[in-house]
């Protein structure tokens, strides 16, 4: 599926007054309903769980960040299959809709998951009571100890950046990208929701099974309470963003002993929680 979508557009400026025909690229966005399939083998049965506005692609890999840090799942062998659906055999909805079988042994707490299960592109809903919530659920972060440089830190924006196909042609776009402690880009994906694209990060490497307990987690906008709590729930122990956090994501962070660094860029960062996972290196700044 693309992620964007060719446009006409009219331009005008300042040194140029005069009307600009132009073709351009904007990002796609469209929404995803996830669903479920649960219950015995004798007793199937499914329900809607969310609506996202997204950017296509990666869809299997959102579905499964998103059931994973809800605490809905705790592994990828939880899940039998993930697959699009249509609805009532409109084709039009047929990438619309994603439904994800669980095995028959996986039990639905649907006492805990007390939230509204409607999402916007541009902010997530905290469907948790209280904070107390998703202790229940996050797994113990790794020993805070040095682990991550300030030279390498200062790298991963670029890093990130270099990355961005989608951002590059249309400039609308988040990301989230995965490093480990040596600066190296595991995985990168992009959507017009900041939400979304760290669901499919962490989806991705829970369909691969990879270990996140010794990882980084850069996004590219603000950092908000709830990709703190995503975070969490996979065991991210390092969460970076280019823009500032939140009050609440900062509680959130030191509560859970988890490192939490905003504004990282122009050679400059703010550590609000951890930073005990921080050294400064020898050499500050990389070329």
């Amino acid at each position: 599926m693309p992620s964007v979508a060719p446009i006409q557009l009219i331009r005008s400026s300042e040194a140029n007054p005069e009307w600009q025909y132009l073709d351009d690229l904007v990002a796609i966005e469209e929404p995803l309903e996830i669903r479920i399939g649960y219950g015995s083998s004798q007793h199937r049965q499914q329900k809607s769980l969310a609506v996202t506005m997204r950017t296509p692609n990666h869809d299997f890999e959102l579905a499964t960040g998103f059931l994973f840090t809800e605490g809905i799942i705790q592994d990828f062998t939880q899940i039998n299959s993930i697959k699009y659906c249509s609805d009532q055999g409109k084709q039009a909805h047929a990438n619309n809709i994603v439904r994800v079988e669980l095995q028959p042994t996986v039990v639905v707490n649907w006492q805990q998951l007390d939230r509204n299960f409607y999402m916007t592109s541009s902010c997530g809903v905290c469907g948790k009571a209280s904070i107390e919530a998703i202790a229940q659920n996050c797994p113990v972060l790794s020993p805070p100890r040095p682990i991550l440089s300030t030279a390498i830190l200062h790298e991963l924006p670029k890093r990130l950046h270099q990355q961005q196909a989608v951002f590059q042609h249309t400039g609308g776009l988040h990301a989230a990208g995965l490093f480990n402690t040596e600066g190296q880009l595991h995985c990168i994906r992009e959507d017009v929701g900041r939400h979304n694209a760290v669901d499919k990060v962490i989806g991705a490497s829970i369909l691969q099974n990879n270990p996140l307990n010794n990882t980084i987690l850069l996004v590219s906008g603000r950092l908000s309470f709830e990709l703190v709590q995503k975070a969490l729930m996979a065991g991210i122990p390092i969460l970076v963003a280019i823009g500032a956090p939140s009050s609440l994501a900062i509680q959130l962070a030191q509560q859970f002993q988890m490192t939490l660094i905003g504004f990282l860029r122009n050679n400059h960062f703010n550590i609000y929680a951890g930073h005990e996972r921080i050294y400064i290196s020898e050499n500050y700044f990389v070329s």
